[in-house]
């Protein structure tokens, strides 16, 4: 009874919600080895650490003993996943698709146990789907059911487009459950419809209805909204070592409270929390549990001694406000006539905008290479080299280079 209720308590870590645990608890105690499957459609070549939070929950049932199937895809990423849009999203061409599949594939081994995941493409059932076994899926569900989405509600309350092909997304990942025999399906709370889904056309296949385990959306560097490419409030996995200690040192301590019971594979739960009573009475320092954050997150995507080297570069550069830290060289493109202050740190990622560039030049927030900048006007040519930096934690070297 310990070791399955140690097996429960790990796999309920950071989970929002598990459907059924009673289910999810009978069979573990059979003691079989369970299919765990997530799948990732392929929209974009890099994953960031709000991917990882799956990845992290399959590699804890790895460790367990069971097997997880990584599926990509490849043909619900051709229809576009609605889940959260308020429009129509574009469909990804084939080409697209492989392209961003194989990225993932080497991507995602940095967290998964190669020996023990199953990469599948979901191709592999529905490029050999008649017309007639796809009119039989659509068949089986309703738009009136399609409609309890709260996206699509929304959008048909907003009367905004839903496309027919849309309704097909759900049924689709559902279906997926259905020829992988998925015993345990994982996905974000956004994603809940989609894996109930799965469940309902498992019982009407004949199959017993797999558990559904949500994990929330990380929030990204901003402690708000969701890690996001598109928000620029991510931490790519493929980043360097010295870009991910230094981005997650400026994230909030609360905030980093939230990473460690999400992303942190080598801290139990129970450590964690002598961590956190350790910072409150004032025997740890705050600074000091993120470094050991910042370090565990590098070290598994860059190996440890490139972590270790990422750290020392960050305390050179923040704690000791060095400005001959070899940095990792950025080439950033700019045209004839050279580039201004503002878009020059924008490129480099050290700001979201112009104007919050010239917001932290009037607080003389911006340092190039050590000095404060004095002119908002300054040109920069192609062929210059530049340590940028942005109050006393952003840092980038960039290099200039013709567009």
């Amino acid at each position: 009874m310990t070791q399955l209720q140690d097996a429960l308590d790990l796999i309920g870590r950071g989970a929002e919600e598990i459907i059924k645990l009673e289910d999810l608890e009978a069979r573990l105690a059979r003691g079989v080895p369970l299919r765990v499957k997530a799948g990732f459609d392929p929209t974009a070549p890099d994953l960031h650490l709000g991917h990882t939070v799956l990845l992290n929950k399959m590699r804890q049932f790895q460790d367990l003993g069971h097997r997880v199937i990584f599926l990509i895809g490849d043909f619900t990423g051709m229809i576009g996943d609605p889940t959260g849009k308020n429009a129509t999203r574009k469909p990804l061409t084939r080409e697209d698709v492989l392209a961003n599949a194989q990225t993932y594939a080497d991507q995602v081994f940095k967290v998964l146990d190669r020996e023990r995941t199953e990469v599948r493409f979901n191709s592999e059932w529905f490029g050999v789907m008649s017309a007639a076994d796809m009119i039989r899926l659509a068949a089986q569900h309703t738009v009136a059911r399609m409609l309890e989405r709260d996206d699509f509600a929304n959008r048909y309350a907003g009367q905004q487009p839903i496309a027919i092909h849309e309704f097909l997304y759900p049924l689709v990942q559902g279906y997926d459950s259905v020829a992988l025999e998925a015993d345990v399906e994982l996905g974000g709370t956004d994603q809940k419809f989609n894996l109930l889904m799965g469940r309902a056309l498992q019982e009407h296949s004949g199959q017993k209805p797999q558990v559904v385990l949500t994990m929330p959306l990380l929030e990204g560097l901003d402690g708000v909204n969701k890690m996001s490419k598109s928000l620029g409030n991510y931490i790519g996995i493929a980043e360097p070592a010295i870009d991910i200690v230094n981005k997650t040192m400026k994230i909030g301590d609360d905030l980093m409270w939230r990473w460690y019971e999400l992303l942190s594979l080598d801290r139990s739960s129970a450590e964690i929390a002598r961590m956190r009573r350790d910072v409150a009475q004032g025997s740890l320092h705050p600074r000091d549990a993120k470094v050991a954050l910042a370090r565990e997150l590098a070290a598994r995507f860059h190996g440890a001694p490139a972590a270790e080297e990422a750290v020392a570069q960050w305390s050179a550069l923040v704690r000791e406000q060095r400005v001959d830290v070899d940095l990792p060289l950025r080439d950033v493109p700019v045209g004839e006539e050279g580039v201004r202050l503002a878009p020059l740190f924008v490129a480099a990622g050290l700001a979201a905008s112009n104007s919050e560039v010239n917001r932290k030049f009037g607080e003389r927030a911006l340092r190039i290479d050590g000095e404060v900048v004095e002119d908002r006007d300054r040109v920069f040519a192609e062929g210059d080299q530049l340590l940028l930096q942005v109050g006393k934690r952003s840092f980038a070297r960039v290099r200039l280079v013709r567009a």
